[in-house]
């Protein structure tokens, strides 16, 4: 019984290595791609509208380089968990995180209570510093 459990476990780590550093391969390779398709600084001459158009999509593809690359962090540190033993469980709580959600995301590292906890604290903070922004930017303007 324990040589079946054992065995079934070694298979689960090969098949979960597996697709997480294929999903790495594929990342890496889709962020080669947008870097090749960068273009270079060209000394011609355009009009306002093609250079604006050129910049949104060079901010497009830096924001999609961004993206694919914190996902290879997400990716690398799911790896790790992995080696350590500690795949599969919340992060913070500590409880382990449901097949679905591993399937839908194989790199999470938080349960979905946990989660949502830290998004609405991010997004907390992102509106008090916007807040802290405002309020300096009202108390800078003279009084009349």
């Amino acid at each position: 019984m324990r040589k079946n459990q054992s065995r079934l476990k070694d298979e689960r780590y090969i098949l979960l290595k597996s697709m997480l550093e294929e999903r790495r391969s594929d990342i890496t390779e889709k962020l080669r791609s947008l870097r090749e398709s960068l273009p270079t600084e060209s000394g011609e001459v355009r009009d306002a509208e093609e250079q604006s158009v050129d910049d949104f999509v060079q901010d497009v593809d830096l924001t999609l380089m961004q993206m694919k690359a914190e996902t290879l962090r997400k990716i690398d540190e799911a790896l790790q968990r992995l080696e350590n033993g500690t795949y599969g469980l919340c992060t913070e709580c500590r409880k382990e995180l449901p097949a679905a959600r591993l399937r839908a995301l194989p790199f999470a590292a938080l349960c979905r209570d946990c989660q949502a906890f830290q998004e609405e604290r991010e997004t907390e903070s992102r509106d008090t510093h916007d807040l802290e922004n405002r309020l300096g930017r009202l108390a800078a303007i003279p009084a009349r």
